[in-house]
């Protein structure tokens, strides 16, 4: 017996989560949130007995046996940092620390104490000293890399439980880990899937996403941010110098096959800027648009063939990318 539309919100992964389903197995719903939860216990940097955080503190070039699914994600994060000329990296945990965000973000401090100094903020290292041993599934760091998986982590989480409950035989699902989203099968707009932007100006010039399969990501400024003294603080750092990415851009929203590469192309387009990020995304085959701090909206080529334009009537069932 398959069911009609559920629609579950619930927290994971540091964030707002929701999945729909059509049609689909009565426990689908149940079998997404366990899968969800999974991998956060896997991938947490907050937890200190997740895969993760063993695998951080085993360091120093010994090799550690990981789960399949938390192999694949390393090896999707070494690809992104080579792919990507390392605008992308994986290895700013002690950055990202040292900036203030070393707790789930809902109890980071917003007004911590200035840094007595930022020389040892830098804390990116790239990838070349990873090593990967697919026939044990064994990860080896060098010495002074530890991973923060998070973003791709989401990504690549909203892949998978998509991709097993479409296998399950559900006619439609959608599984959104806030703005990291992914799609399968019919969707309730005429059969496609539409997808609100968030930002006024997005909506008012580009109506909303809208697209039969496939997957969302949004990297913003606008969100996660805190103080260290006076200085105003976000999460997207610059792997060049290790502080939040001043590269004059808001908000970056790719379209692309996958979650996970939608979310590191994002993320990767807002730290190279406005036209050496656009470049990337048509380098790479993906659309996507480029929002600058002063309101400048700078799209690829083929962006418009996934928006409804200026004049679609918005809707309070829209799915949105925050």
């Amino acid at each position: 017996m398959h069911t009609g539309w559920t629609d579950r919100t619930f927290r994971v992964m540091g964030t707002t989560a929701r999945v729909l389903i059509d049609d689909g197995p009565p426990d689908a719903t149940d079998r997404a949130q366990d899968a969800l939860d999974a991998y956060e216990t896997a991938w947490s940097r907050f937890r200190p007995d997740s895969e993760l955080s063993l695998l951080n503190a085993a360091g120093g070039g010994r090799p550690v046996v990981v789960s399949a699914p938390t192999f694949a994600l390393i090896a999707r994060a070494v690809d992104a940092w080579r792919r990507t000329g390392g605008h992308f990296d994986p290895t700013g945990l002690g950055a990202i620390r040292a900036w203030g965000y070393d707790r789930d973000f809902v109890d980071v401090t917003p007004n911590a104490a200035p840094l007595a100094s930022t020389d040892a903020v830098r804390g990116f290292v790239g990838c070349a000293g990873i090593e990967l041993d697919p026939v044990v599934r064994a990860v080896t760091l060098a010495p002074g890399i530890t991973l923060d998986l998070g973003g791709i982590g989401k990504g690549y989480a909203a892949d998978l439980v998509a991709d097993q409950i479409a296998a399950s035989g559900a006619r439609s699902v959608c599984v959104d880990l806030g703005g990291d989203l992914h799609v399968h099968g019919t969707g309730p707009y005429d059969g496609a899937w539409e997808i609100a932007f968030d930002d006024v100006t997005l909506a008012a010039r580009l109506g909303r996403l809208r697209f039969t399969s496939g997957a969302v990501a949004t990297s913003t400024r606008l969100r996660r941010r805190w103080r260290r003294g006076t200085v105003e603080l976000h999460h997207l750092l610059d792997p060049a110098t290790g502080a939040p990415a001043d590269s004059g851009l808001a908000t970056v929203t790719v379209v692309a096959g996958d979650a996970w590469w939608a979310e590191v192309l994002a993320k990767a387009a807002f730290v190279a800027g406005a036209d050496a990020g656009r470049r990337l995304l048509e380098s790479e085959g993906v659309e996507g648009v480029l929002v600058a701090d002063d309101g400048t909206i700078v799209e690829t080529a083929g962006m418009a063939r996934f928006t409804t334009g200026a004049d679609a009537v918005s809707s309070e069932a829209d799915i949105r990318s925050s």
